[in-house]
């Protein structure tokens, strides 16, 4: 019956249902077929979001949407082109380190790629840059956003697996960083094939001084929520709404960018994307009750390990399947689904709950910058006026 319900589940995806009611649909089928009673999955649905760190989620998206529309993301970008600009491809690299200081305030790839793609491609573009390869890399680079902490996708899989969120967020340092570096050392090749110039010569050290000083109130951003978390000050929760009270004071009263019309409708916006999000996160808590209560995640686990004997044989396998998954998949509901689904096999192997947690986060968030889903290719193509089948090269 396990086998059956996940192809029935597959077979929605494939129908081009969306991914919440899929989930919903298929719990509701195999329930009703097991003999449970309907009133068992309303609880479930409610049960799902009925935690106290999802707050965390609403709260985030809200502040990422005050400091795209605050100001930050501008001076950000003034910052990192008085430092790295003159570089061969100048401007792709000041908008990868943009996206990287982007990413250490909001934790959102799509809200990191129309931020700062809105501000760097048009640019890009009038500086003759392909864009193709404009687009393709703002989705790329936005993609680090669920990596460097505050991470939403890691915030949900922490919820789910009972994982520290500090943990989480301290380990999505390194490969977000690295990520970001390994896309600035293939831009500045890229640039010198293409003849994709920076600005003339460095900009010195009194402009770096000036767009620093300008930019100071953005650039503690990320200290104050990630080192208020790791010193145990305050929750990750709690740091979420210490993020909207800082960004409503600074673009309101210091940037002075803000008004009551424009917090209102961005409030309207993060309402919907966060309802987007939880919607996913109760429908498929549904889901993975009714694999556990069916045994369908060891059933999962003692399967591989009749072919798997080894920690690092499973997490190539691991590593292959979450990367197919994220290409097809949006990242929150895969982290929803296939978080506690491998959960049981990697603890089996001693595995540590973050590391899995952080290998779950980079490679599904590799899915939104690839086709055929690719959410953050959709985003960067739409800003640069091109058909959405362009793919990153």
């Amino acid at each position: 019956m396990g086998s059956a319900i996940i192809l029935l589940l597959f077979f929605f995806f494939f129908l081009g249902v969306p991914i919440s009611f899929s989930l919903g649909l298929t719990s509701l089928i195999g329930l009703m077929s097991s003999g449970y009673p309907l009133d068992v999955v309303v609880q479930r649905i409610f049960t799902g979001i009925d935690n106290y760190s999802l707050i965390a989620v609403a709260l985030f998206i809200f502040a990422g949407d005050l400091m795209s529309e605050g100001g930050i993301s501008r001076r950000l970008v003034d910052f990192a082109d008085a430092i790295i600009g003159h570089f061969p491809a100048g401007l792709a690299m000041v908008s990868i380190l943009a996206c990287m200081f982007f990413a250490g305030i909001t934790g959102s790839a799509i809200a990191a790629t129309a931020a700062i793609g809105g501000l760097m491609i048009p640019v890009m573009t009038e500086q003759k840059y392909a864009p193709t390869f404009s687009a393709s890399l703002l989705a790329c680079a936005g993609s680090i956003g669920p990596i460097i902490p505050p991470s939403i996708p890691l915030l949900v899989f922490g919820q789910l697996a009972n994982a520290s969120v500090a943990r989480l967020f301290v380990g999505g340092f390194v490969p977000g960083i690295l990520m970001g570096l390994a896309l600035m050392v293939y831009s500045y090749f890229v640039g010198k094939k293409r003849n994709y110039r920076g600005r003339d010569k460095f900009a010195g050290w009194s402009e770096v001084w000036d767009t620093g000083r300008k930019a100071i109130l953005a650039l503690v951003t990320p200290i104050i929520i990630i080192g208020g978390i790791v010193s145990g000050v305050f929750t990750a929760t709690e740091s979420g709404a210490i993020a909207v009270m800082y960004s409503l004071l600074v673009g309101m009263f210091i940037y002075k960018e803000l008004t009551w019309k424009k917090v209102w409708q961005l409030l309207k916006k993060s309402a919907v994307s966060t309802g987007t999000v939880l919607i996913v996160v109760a429908c498929a808590s549904l889901f993975v009750w009714y694999l556990t209560i069916n045994q369908i995640p060891q059933a999962v686990a003692e399967a591989m390990m009749t072919f798997i004997h080894s920690r690092f044989a499973l997490l190539i396998v691991i590593n292959i399947i979450l990367l197919i998954v994220g290409t097809f998949i949006d990242t929150i509901s895969a982290v929803v689904i296939f978080g506690p689904l491998f959960l049981p096999l990697t603890q089996a192997f001693g595995i540590d709950v973050i590391h899995y947690g952080l290998i779950l986060a980079v490679n599904l968030t590799i899915g939104m910058c690839t086709p055929p889903l690719g959410v953050d290719l959709f985003v960067a193509s739409a800003i640069a006026c091109l058909w959405s089948s362009s793919r990153p090269r």
